[in-house]
């Protein structure tokens, strides 16, 4: 399956993340015992042979960086330590822009193939092309590079250059184009006019993401009018998540009252909830969210909010399954510590850890069959020292997490198109806001 990606997403962060203040240097919950003590003495027997005689001298940062994610991934998938590389690179996702050249790529034959320059961005300035081959990175060549190796050299400080040697149909000779990174602000949230339907698709939740789609929504009622506005789909296929407080947002963007989620803790005390305020940006139109495999946590914190409270009729097939917040802790200006805090419920009280979201309509999205057998079912249930989750069974979580490139193939997306605008017909659309499953 072609990868692709843009010069942001070199890792996608997945999952709900809140950010914390909490003193790096906070006391323990309590005081360790005795046993604990003569582990941790045995550990820096070990480490000090390890320095001290093993074959080659190792680097010392690197043994003690490996032990702390040892016991971190312990714990859990998503538990880990956060270098100063790591820890920029969460920042730079969160915010939804870095210092880049504005490009969508992918690989193919071991070039770098340009999808699409981003517009008003260097690249697109510069005159670089959709189709291009990137042969040469600062003279530097591209073949034995990973994709994320290649993005990671085009990424950079603002105001520095970069030359991309360029392969392009039709041109005698390769080119050699100069372009100046600029701050790139990628749209967290995409939309389109489908006839009389407003099209979103929330690609991440960062820092951009509700005020992109408030723009979004706003816009797309002027363009159509309010009055031929037959409603809107919410496309969360293949969110991977990201901040908490902007799922919490973009749910109450639908909502006019109760309970969006609530995060539970291991003390009773620290259990959260999160309620929305009056006004739906859509003025109540009907609405039909989109899941499949790809959409994980942030991403199903707002379809289980809108499905609960019976105000969208979610379609598609069941989500990741990732029920947990991981609460980013400071260690010092540059590392951090990203550790699983709580579990998140629905309104319903329900927790969708290792089942997911199941939704109202289950449309299958065909896979082509040159990709049958490579796209394959991922889910939370799957992952190895995942923690069980309450209602987790032997079905699992998770199903295949494909969408078409092209919006005439999407089966999933022309069966919400067809419900909006009463083609066809189903009992679960529009939803009844009278069975509302809200838990007092």
């Amino acid at each position: 399956m072609i990868r692709k990606v843009t010069l942001l997403a070199v890792g996608a962060l997945m999952g709900a993340v809140s950010v914390s203040a909490i003193n790096a240097y906070g006391s323990s919950a309590e005081a360790a015992g005795t046993a604990t003590y003569r582990q941790l003495a045995i550990f820096g027997n070990v480490f000090e042979r390890v320095r001290a005689q093993y074959v080659t001298p190792p680097e010392e940062g690197k043994l003690i960086e490996s032990a702390i994610n040892g016991m971190l991934t312990s714990l859990d998938p998503h538990s880990s330590y956060l270098n100063q590389e790591a820890a920029d690179d969460m920042r730079t996702q969160t915010r939804g822009e870095f210092g880049g050249l504005g490009i969508e790529v992918t690989m193919e034959n071991e070039l770098v193939k340009v999808i699409t320059p981003i517009d008003e961005t260097p690249a697109a300035r510069a005159g670089v092309l959709a189709g291009d081959f990137i042969s040469e990175i600062d003279g530097e060549p591209v073949r034995g590079l990973s994709l994320a190796e290649a993005v990671d050299k085009m990424r950079g400080p603002v105001n520095t250059a970069i030359e991309l040697t360029v392969l392009r149909e039709g041109a005698d000779q390769p080119l050699k184009i100069k372009v100046v990174r600029d701050i790139i602000a990628v749209k967290a949230v995409r939309y389109r006019v489908e006839e009389d339907v407003g099209y979103l698709r929330v690609i991440s939740f960062t820092e951009k993401t509700y005020d992109d789609l408030s723009n979004a929504i706003e816009t797309i009622a002027k363009e159509v009018g309010k009055d031929k506005l037959k409603g809107y789909v919410l496309d969360l296929r293949l969110n991977p998540g990201g901040l908490l407080d902007q799922a919490i947002s973009v749910s109450d963007a639908f909502l006019d009252r109760g309970e969006i989620v609530s995060t539970r803790g291991r003390n009773p005390e620290e259990t959260r909830r999160f309620n929305s305020r009056p006004g739906d940006l859509t003025g109540g139109k009907p609405v039909i969210v989109l899941i499949n495999g790809g959409s994980a946590s942030a991403s199903e914190i707002v379809a289980g909010a809108l499905q609960d409270h019976r105000r969208a009729t979610v379609l598609g097939t069941t989500s990741f399954g990732k029920g947990s917040v991981q609460t980013i802790i400071p260690l010092d200006a540059k590392t951090a510590l990203r550790l699983t805090t709580a579990l998140y419920y629905t309104p319903s009280g329900t927790s969708i850890q290792g089942t997911g979201i199941k939704p109202d309509i289950r449309v299958e999205e065909p896979v082509p069959e040159e990709l049958r057998g490579r796209v394959k079912t991922a889910g939370e249930s799957e992952l190895r020292g995942h923690i069980q989750g309450e209602n987790e069974n032997d079905e699992g979580s998770g199903s295949i997490a494909y969408v078409p490139p092209d919006p005439k193939d999407d089966v999933q997306l022309g069966y919400a198109l067809d419900l909006l605008r009463g083609i066809k017909t189903d009992p679960a659309f529009p939803p009844n806001p009278d069975q509302a499953a809200i838990k007092n």
